[in-house]
């Protein structure tokens, strides 16, 4: 009898089923997409949310299955699988339950400087539990490889149910995992099945004492876990969130998105606006309607519902629509930022994109867009088809403001004025003078109309605070030869300057 054959059938006669090998290229594919998608979630408090970001994990985790397949294709060949399977798939969880210390310490060690060696410690983190699971469908498929003929029968049917393992694993994390359940205790439930099932197989094949060493690391990965530092309050479907109380102001509440200060709300004053570019949309407001005078106001992102607030208090009678794809931010909002829905705030938790496309006709006052995801605004609500639509919704002599955040040669906001300019006839920019000039970076504020906006009057409440540029050919000068924005090309991570450290 062949070596390949003894080998097999030791396997076979040790209980590798073929529902067990099923099973185990499965499970195996499913945990690598499990730690995909978490490893994602796990870099947002630190580094944010990009395109970027998302590919350069997507490619780790390939290169790790890629590596994985390859090695323990060849291990298996060299060693008998019923000897490394077990092993294999303990390590594996073992590794797994040390993601979370190990991301967790390297992002509080660099907060606020090299977020590079976050990724680096992600990339480490993912990569050798991802490889270490992905060595398991060539090693099954070794020891189901019984006869030549059954060659192809074999490693197409597993390899079909690692695809299957795969597609559930992404479906249930995205759908199902996240939305119920923190991102640590997904890390911990899947490293601790890792661990059961190698330690079982480990200890079925070869005894209690070849199981000794991994369990330890294992117990060791949790330990950290239990006392790293955790960077959030609460963590949402889409969001790491936290409140810090204002040290100088009693009421106030800074909410924290990931690694950005989102949003200031002052509990006992909603008239308070701390940051510059709400008080620029304040100003713009203010400048357009009499005082008191009631509006229509739709919201495209909710954060900490600081305009919404703003406006109930100071325009009694106003009408706020907020749409928020995240709920757990809403939440934050209710439980520790004081937040009441009613007539005068309607909260819809739907993407921005698909609310301001349901809106009728000529229905608001106001739209305010203040959506990001890290600091770029998400994608779609950046092209000429949302603006089309943002202008079809608002009446004739409304007004849509923007907050757009970018630095350096400012690439992406002048792709986003050239597309703003596109669909109203009158846009302006508001910023801090420096700005404008590429010496310094932040908060701009965009503001267009189809009608003339009241520049003087916004320009006096401003004030030596900011600056707007309003006259056309300043704007057409300043957006150069900026991309137009579509839903065909949108590049709007590759444009943007990111966040100095």
């Amino acid at each position: 009898m062949s070596e390949t054959t003894a080998a097999a059938a030791e396997g076979v006669a040790r209980g590798i089923g073929d529902r067990l090998a099923i099973a185990l290229s499965l499970l195996s594919s499913a945990s690598v997409m499990v730690l995909e998608l978490v490893s994602l979630r796990l870099i947002a408090p630190y580094l944010g949310l990009t395109l970027e970001t998302n590919t350069a994990v997507i490619g780790v985790a390939l290169a790790a299955i890629a590596t994985g397949a390859a090695f323990g294709g060849k291990f298996a060949d060299a060693v008998p699988p019923t000897r490394s399977l077990g092993p294999l798939i303990l390590f594996g969880g073992a590794m797994v339950l040390l993601i979370l210390p190990i991301v967790r310490w390297t992002g509080e060690a660099v907060r606020g400087g090299d977020s590079n060696v976050v990724f680096l410690a992600v990339t480490v983190a993912l990569f050798i539990p991802a490889a270490l699971l992905a060595a398991v469908t060539p090693m099954v498929t070794k020891l189901r490889l019984q006869t030549l003929t059954q060659t192809g029968t074999v490693v197409g049917r597993l390899s079909a149910y690692a695809t299957v393992g795969a597609i559930a694993g992404t479906v249930l994390t995205g759908f199902v995992f996240v939305a119920k359940v923190p991102t640590s205790v997904i890390v911990l439930c899947l490293g601790g099945f890792l661990v059961a099932g190698g330690a079982a197989l480990t200890i079925y094949f070869r005894g209690l004492k070849a199981a000794a060493r991994p369990l330890a690391l294992a117990l060791i990965g949790t330990g950290l876990t239990l006392v790293a530092p955790r960077p959030c309050e609460v963590e949402t479907a889409y969001h790491c969130a936290r409140v810090v109380a204002d040290p100088d102001r009693a009421s106030g509440r800074t909410l924290y998105l990931d690694q950005l200060r989102h949003s200031y709300v002052d509990l006992a004053d909603p008239t308070y606006l701390e940051f510059l570019y709400i008080k620029n949309f304040a100003d713009v407001i203010e400048s357009k309607w009499p005082a008191r005078q009631p509006v229509d106001a739709l919201h495209v992102g909710g954060g900490g519902l600081t305009m919404p607030r703003y406006l109930t208090a100071t325009r009694p009678g106003s009408r706020n629509k907020v749409y928020e794809i995240d709920p757990g931010v809403i939440e934050v909002d209710k439980s520790e930022l004081g937040a009441r829905t009613g007539p005068e705030l309607d909260v819809r938790i739907r993407d921005g994109r698909l609310g301001v496309r349901s809106e009728p006709d000529s229905s608001r006052d106001l739209v305010i867009m203040d959506a990001f995801g890290g600091i770029a605004v998400p994608w779609h609500l950046t092209t000429r088809e949302i603006v089309a639509d943002i202008r079809r919704v608002l009446r004739p002599d409304g007004i849509y403001l923007a907050n757009i955040i970018d630095f350096g040669p400012q690439a992406f906001l002048k792709a986003e004025i050239r597309t703003v300019a596109a669909e109203f006839a009158h846009v302006a920019v508001i910023a801090d003078p420096d700005e404008f000039t590429g010496q310094a970076g932040g908060n701009f504020v965009l503001v267009a109309s189809q009608q003339s906006l009241p520049s003087a009057a916004i320009r006096s409440r401003l004030g030596q605070r900011a600056e707007l540029l309003d006259d056309p050919a300043a704007v057409r000068a300043f957006v150069g030869d900026a991309p137009l924005l579509t839903d065909d090309y949108a590049p709007v991570d590759q444009l943007l300057t990111p966040y100095p450290s």
